[in-house]
């Protein structure tokens, strides 16, 4: 499988060709501007797989789709908050968000390889993609749980909820009045419903809300310990790869 990696930083390019190399997949050619790439495609046969991240140093890669004719699968790298992503799950576009999960990258690939078309030129609507990213429409965030309390419906405000994290393959709404709610939806599904101002996934298990962090405690391996207002049912680590974007998103 003939594979390139587009993206401006060349620190998260080579990070991206070795996790792929773990998994059996050599992506020798690595472009890092939209006129590199442009130029590389004029020139080039076009690759099976191209990994493509949204914004590069001279402009956004959509560019490179208006000046060539691109006949391969794209999956997008991109560090736009999650309200943005639902342009692509609405247009049925692979990507991965920064930081790149490996776990993430194994199954995007595994997808690509079971359902990769034979010879057909992608059909997307990249207009429209870049229209949803550059000039999002203001979106309506949950504002509130409706839960299932025995045979009541108890309804939960979104700013009473502290954390939000999965255990036991169950989804949990942990409030501040230290009660535990048991949600009917996966951490993924939640990702385009909570403003992404106030609720951070800073690992695969959690979602913390910024108003109840009490205090943040530098952590083994380079990790933060999170310490919310009353949730101590377990410890909440920001995952080493989402420290960074957790710091900006902080500020």
């Amino acid at each position: 499988m003939n594979v390139i990696i587009i993206e401006d930083e060349k620190p998260s390019a080579r990070r991206l060709q070795r996790m792929l190399k773990t998994i059996g997949i050599n992506a020798e050619i690595m472009l890092h501007s939209v006129e590199e790439a442009v130029n590389w495609f004029q020139n080039n046969t076009h690759p099976d797989l191209i990994f493509l991240d949204i914004q590069l140093s001279d402009g956004l890669s959509f560019e490179i789709f208006d000046a060539v004719d691109i006949k391969s699968a794209v999956i997008f790298t991109t560090a736009y908050d999650e309200y943005a992503l639902q342009a692509f799950k609405l247009n049925s576009i692979d990507y991965l968000l920064k930081p790149i999960d490996e776990d993430d990258l194994k199954i995007a690939v595994d997808k690509f390889k079971a359902h990769a078309p034979k010879n057909q030129s992608i059909t997307l609507d990249f207009n429209a993609i870049k229209n949803l990213l550059v000039n999002p429409i203001e979106r309506e965030y949950k504002k509130r749980f409706s839960i299932k309390v025995g045979q009541h419906l108890k309804l939960i405000n979104i700013e009473d909820i502290e954390c939000i994290y999965s255990e036991n393959k169950g989804t949990y709404a942990y409030t501040k009045e230290g009660r535990n709610y048991l949600l009917d939806a996966t951490l993924d599904q939640l990702e385009n419903e909570l403003e992404p101002n106030v609720f951070f996934r800073i690992s695969r298990k959690f979602y913390v809300n910024i108003n109840a962090i009490k205090d943040m405690v530098s952590y083994t391996n380079s990790r933060l310990q999170i310490k919310l207002n009353t949730f101590n049912e377990q410890d909440i680590i920001v995952s080493r790869e989402r420290v960074k974007d957790f710091k900006n998103w902080l500020e």
